[in-house]
């Protein structure tokens, strides 16, 4: 099992906790962390903006990121939501065979 940390932005933290309780209710995410508010500074339609926004992190497998992606975009607010995957190369077994253990089963529908 390869697991996976995810990082998604999202304009507020009350968005970022619906979006989280949603992919860990629906097994496709083990848990979510929320951090914020933070300063984010991007460019968008041309501008550079800034705002304040809070960030998701959320475990999950390396075969449920696509779930993940896609459910991510049908609640998330923005047009572009931010959701990004990085492979955790290493950490504490027990908690990699945690992740495992609270995602949806291969080939389930969450």
């Amino acid at each position: 099992m390869t697991a996976r940390l995810l990082y998604v932005t999202a304009p507020n933290v009350a968005e970022a906790e619906r979006i989280g309780e949603a992919l860990v209710q629906e097994r496709l995410v083990a848990c979510a962390n929320i951090l914020g508010p933070i300063a984010s500074i991007y460019w968008w339609q041309g501008k550079v903006q800034r705002d304040a926004e809070a960030v998701l992190i959320a475990k999950t497998r390396a075969d449920l990121v696509e779930r993940v992606v896609a459910r991510v975009k049908e609640l998330h607010s923005y047009t572009v939501p931010c959701v990004v995957s990085l492979a955790i190369e290493q950490g504490n077994p027990d908690f990699l065979r945690w992740i495992a253990a609270e995602t949806a089963p291969a080939g389930a529908k969450a």
